[in-house]
């Protein structure tokens, strides 16, 4: 019996590896969902035919409670809400992951002390859960409550600015010696059920203590942490459960985690300690807006853009979270379109921390229709965004600010950017001239061959879009 369900389990698992490697590509995303999804089906009904102490009555309710809430967050949230609700997602499964290694812990104790009254010391069925009980309770009480923060910060419910108080981090190594503590209490005497829930206390303590520290710009790479976190809890209660494809499951969500949040952090060049306990600010001394902007920014129209565009043969198009906001994702595909039927190459420069979450702008891209292949990361457009007549750029700040490469003391020092400033002209769609998250001017807005197109991002799209019909 036990061979034929890790069997299952085994094809489960080369599902949800498909699947993963079907994530990669848009063309086979769906795909990839599906078969990580039939994974999912198949992991979950053999190991609910193989417990037969389940309540099925209780499951089932559960079933359709969490389907109803899915298929209405599936309908109702809106694409530029996609990066909190992933981050709320993180978090529901640190919680579970806390919740359901306790329980074990419960079941645990209570049938070894039935059997050996008086017990309280570690044994053989014991020893092979207590050190994964901890390990879940204290990556998953972290996990959802930094997602809970993380969540607050990305809806707005929270300032996204970095909270800082004297002693952070001196509390931080406290909470974490005391959370290590308690776990090894777990450890030597898996009795103690206070001591696990206070490590989940103190571990819950510690999730908010290290997000908070962490600004709105730092956020792809939190979101992509979290998610590691939750795939390692995961995984922990697998061992505690002694279910292979939820080791592996949690394996495969940690691991990935782990890799794309190394890729955010380069894509920022910053170590993974310094967007957690680094805080981005201006440096003294540097240059105020007043000295970088007054008398130097040229404010244009729409019908100037326009000319512009009916005049050029190369345009880049350089999407911010400035596009999310005022979900210009669909207008601005449009426009795309209609440049490329009147003989112009129209492509978009990617930048890999655009927006609050990793691929948030592949995301809304592709939600437009817009050809995977008309989207070039960085380094594959910077050697011949010279080239370009034209670069477009719709809520993008930071990632697009020369100071990063002529500054060495600004905050974004070093951090590889979009060279749009090479172009022959530069369009900035932006509200107003307010910084970015690093909190420093962009000298690109005040630039000899930069136009700056104040307004609604979706607005201006369409003003441009309706002045080139008529050209």
């Amino acid at each position: 019996m036990m061979s034929a369900i890790n069997l299952i389990y085994l094809v489960a698992a080369v599902l949800f590896i498909l699947g993963l490697r079907g994530l990669t590509h848009p063309r086979t995303a769906v795909r990839g969902n599906l078969l990580g999804a039939c994974g999912m089906l198949l992991a979950i009904v053999v190991t609910l035919t193989h417990h037969n102490i389940v309540s099925f009555e209780i499951i089932i309710i559960g079933i359709l409670i969490g389907a109803v809430i899915g298929a209405l967050l599936a309908t109702k949230i809106e694409m530029t809400s996609m990066p909190e609700l992933v981050a709320l997602f993180n978090g529901f499964g640190g919680i579970a992951s806390v919740l359901v290694a306790g329980a074990a812990l419960i079941e645990s104790t209570i049938r070894t002390s039935a059997a050996v009254p008086g017990n309280a010391g570690i044994h053989g069925p014991l020893m092979q859960i207590t050190v994964a009980t901890a390990a879940s309770g204290l990556i998953g009480a972290v996990t959802f409550w930094g997602s809970l923060v993380a969540f607050g910060k990305l809806k707005g419910l929270i300032s996204d600015n970095a909270v800082l108080f004297s002693g952070q981090q001196v509390l931080n190594a406290i909470l974490a010696l005391l959370a290590l503590g308690l776990g090894v209490s777990v450890v030597m005497d898996p009795t103690n059920i206070l001591a696990y829930w206070s490590l989940v206390l103190v571990a819950s303590i510690l999730g908010i203590l290290l997000t908070i520290p962490v600004g709105g710009a730092d956020m792809p790479v939190v979101v992509a942490l979290l998610n590691s976190y939750s795939g390692l809890a995961a995984a922990a209660t697998g061992f505690v459960l002694s279910n292979n494809v939820l080791i592996i499951t949690g394996s495969l969500v940690g691991a990935s985690g782990l890799i794309l949040t190394q890729i955010m952090c380069k894509g920022m060049n910053r170590s993974l300690t310094n967007v957690l306990f680094g805080v981005l600010a201006p440096a003294a001394g540097s240059a105020t807006a007043d000295e970088v902007y007054t008398g130097r920014v040229k404010s244009a129209l729409p019908e100037e853009v326009a000319l512009l565009f009916d005049a050029a043969r190369r345009v880049v198009i350089v999407p911010g979270y400035g596009m999310a906001v005022s979900q210009a994702q669909q207008p601005l595909a449009n426009l795309a379109s209609v440049l490329t039927e009147r003989g112009v190459e129209v492509e978009y420069a990617v930048h890999p921390v655009a927006g609050r979450m990793p691929g948030h702008m592949n995301v809304l891209l592709a939600e437009a229709d817009v050809p995977y292949e008309a989207l070039k990361d960085m380094d594959d457009i910077n050697p011949y965004i010279d080239q370009m007549d034209v670069a477009l750029i719709i809520g993008a700040n930071d990632v697009v600010n020369p100071l990063a490469r002529t500054d060495p003391s600004s905050p974004i020092a070093g951090m590889p950017i979009i060279d749009v400033d090479k172009a022959k002209t530069v369009v900035i769609i932006k509200r107003s001239l307010s910084p970015g998250f690093a909190g420093i001017p962009n000298p690109l807005f005040a630039a000899d061959n930069s136009l700056m197109l104040f307004g609604d991002g979706k607005k201006m799209v369409l003003d441009i879009l309706a002045a080139l019909k008529d050209t």
